[in-house]
């Protein structure tokens, strides 16, 4: 028994949402799993709005278009035809480049599925304690892996948004791609830079825990954001995995 929710906000300085977050709409069968996503059109490009929705629409295609049940080695499929499909309408549009993070959850069975490009963030919150499933695919991220500056340094950096991948910029798309056994009890927070860029990790734990219910999570991480003038679009995603099914 899996709840969610998601909010994505304009924020406090932008003139408009390049994030899109795409949470189950319940037309599909129980045995087909269960897709999140949140996707942040890279505002310094055209039309970030058109490849973020257009990145979840092509991973929705994927992984729910073809004949009989679906497979999660169509993440794989999804997000490279995520990434041609922004490519070529960048081109037929003369919009320059466009581009977009993407991470997205997959929960099939007993079993979550990521795949992951770009800077916006998964966590699982587990046992009090919050952990963030995904790599920065930024110039500081480099940084941070090759130990030439820390990870507190992260959020504070000048740099922290130079991404060195994304869906949509050239013809071919790096993800990464994880799975995670589910346990009784799990959050799993999808969220834009414009949410961790201002909450510590350790504060996604903190949120979870007090709120009263899944709505409320979403809604309290984006009003944290918010309160601390965060200079984005704010877009998050929460699951509860309230139970699981017998073995």
């Amino acid at each position: 028994m899996i709840e969610s929710s998601g909010i994505s906000h304009i924020g406090l300085v932008r003139e408009d949402n390049q994030d899109f977050i795409h949470l189950p709409d319940g037309l599909h069968s129980p045995g087909s799993g269960l897709l999140y996503a949140v996707a942040d059109g890279m505002g310094g490009y055209s039309h970030g709005a058109v490849a973020s929705s257009l990145a979840v629409q092509k991973m929705t295609e994927s992984l729910y278009g073809g004949h009989g049940r679906p497979n999660p080695r169509n993440l794989r499929r999804g997000i490279e035809n995520a990434n041609l499909s922004i490519y070529k309408t960048a081109q037929r549009l003369g919009a320059g480049r466009m581009g977009t993070t993407f991470t997205a959850a997959y929960i099939l069975d007993d079993t979550l599925h990521l795949v992951h490009v770009g800077d916006s963030r998964a966590y699982l919150v587990r046992d009090q304690r919050a952990t963030c499933l995904t790599s920065d695919h930024t110039m500081v991220g480099d940084l941070v892996r090759s130990k030439l500056i820390s990870a507190d340094k992260v959020r504070t950096h000048n740099q922290r948004s130079i991404l060195t991948r994304s869906v949509g910029l050239g013809m071919f798309v790096r993800p990464d791609l994880a799975q995670y056994k589910l346990q009784k009890e799990d959050y799993y927070i999808l969220c834009s830079d414009g949410v961790w860029a201002v909450v510590q990790d350790e504060e996604f734990a903190r949120v979870v825990y007090d709120s009263s219910g899944i709505d409320q999570v979403s809604q309290n991480l984006v009003n944290l954001a918010l309160e601390r003038e965060t200079d984005d679009n704010v877009s998050v995603v929460a699951i509860h995995v309230r139970e699981l099914s017998p073995v």
